[in-house]
């Protein structure tokens, strides 16, 4: 194998790195890790310039009623639990009014997987959000709940996706990924559609003309080999789809969580694995042109430290986020674009509002 430094001027020099290289830069330790983040920092210069950019959105959360339960989320319930709840049509209404009050240009839905949600309920669920805020993108929904729906109403899944599209869904929602090993997946989300019915979702997405993100979820139980699986599955989808729209790594949030709890997982990635997380995708993807940063999930400081590693994007305003907040994050609810400004302009960029598409405004 070659050492950090050969690997690090292939990449620069347009080389497309092995599985094995990127294993290697991501167990890198001591100061090569900032040789590392420093040669992404460069490529993401010359790829897509100085500005870092955001989009004006907010989340909206329909119900955490949930299949799955899955081991790392702490935000999904039953329906019998304490605190359980689904947004009526009403509900649903008042959100989207208050979000374009908050003069958004995105809604993104999220919610857990309801056992009872079928292809029409979610259908209804678009046609509600794009009557109350019409011209409105709208981000919604993941391969698993388009596979949930399909089961639910005897449709494939190219059906429901079809009319989702048709019933006013912008792009998809690359989530419900976590890490696409399925060893992995039957230890922290095993009632989830498998690896290969992820992969086969996005690919049905993308063919119809439906964009989407792509995440990874790391810092649980896997291996850095397993992460480096994952981002090699999406950089081969993107290679025959080129429908991914941006990288959205998710540093697990571990406090509330069943897996940390029982001790099957550690207590999340370290600030060293969540920027090798940025550098080593910006080399990796060279079919990616946006890598974002979860501030969210990593806090303002290292998003900062992130934005010089490879990064280009801050995410959203987003306004309310009750996924990480139910695991245990802080202030991870509302980014303000003055505070984004002023990270940027301390690193001496630019910062943009853009559209979901990353047309900017």
């Amino acid at each position: 194998m070659r050492a950090i430094k050969e690997i690090l001027a292939g990449a620069r020099a347009g080389d497309r790195l092995t599985e094995g290289e990127a294993l290697t830069l991501l167990s890198a330790k001591g100061r090569e890790i900032f040789d590392i983040c420093r040669a992404a920092d460069e490529l993401r210069e010359e790829k897509v310039g100085p500005t870092v950019t955001f989009v004006r959105n907010q989340n909206i959360h329909l119900t955490n009623i949930c299949k799955n339960l899955c081991g790392f989320c702490a935000f999904g319930r039953r329906a019998t639990d304490e605190g359980a709840f689904c947004d009526d049509p009403e509900t649903l209404r008042n959100k989207v009014r208050q979000a374009r009050k908050n003069r958004v240009t995105e809604i993104c839905l999220l919610s857990g997987v309801h056992p009872d949600f079928d292809a029409s309920r979610y259908a209804g669920i678009l046609s509600c959000v794009r009557e109350t805020a019409p011209g409105i993108h709208i981000h919604a929904f993941s391969p698993d709940e388009v596979s949930h729906a399909a089961a639910r109403s005897g449709l494939t899944t190219r059906e429901v996706l079809e009319m989702l599209k048709n019933a006013g869904l912008g792009s998809l929602q690359g989530t419900a990924a976590e890490i696409l090993v399925d060893s992995v997946r039957e230890v922290i989300c095993p009632s989830k559609v498998s690896t290969a019915e992820w992969v086969r979702i996005i690919r049905e997405a993308h063919a119809l003309g439906i964009f989407s993100t792509a995440t990874i979820m790391y810092g649980s139980c896997e291996t850095a080999a397993d992460r480096i699986t994952h981002l090699s599955i999406l950089r081969d989808i993107q290679d025959k789809t080129g429908g991914f729209s941006e990288l959205v790594p998710l540093s697990f949030l571990h406090q509330n969580t069943r897996l940390y709890l029982q001790g099957l997982a550690p207590a999340g990635a370290t600030g060293r694995e969540d920027l090798l997380m940025i550098a080593v995708s910006r080399l990796f993807l060279d079919n990616f042109q946006n890598i974002q940063v979860p501030w969210g999930k990593v806090g303002l400081k290292l998003a900062q430290l992130a934005l010089q590693s490879g990064a280009n994007d801050l995410a959203g305003t987003m306004f309310s986020d009750d996924v990480s907040g139910s695991a245990g994050a802080l202030g991870a609810d509302y980014f303000d674009p003055a505070e984004m400004e002023r990270i940027c302009r301390d690193i001496g960029r630019t910062l943009r509002q853009r559209l979901t598409d990353y047309t900017l405004v």
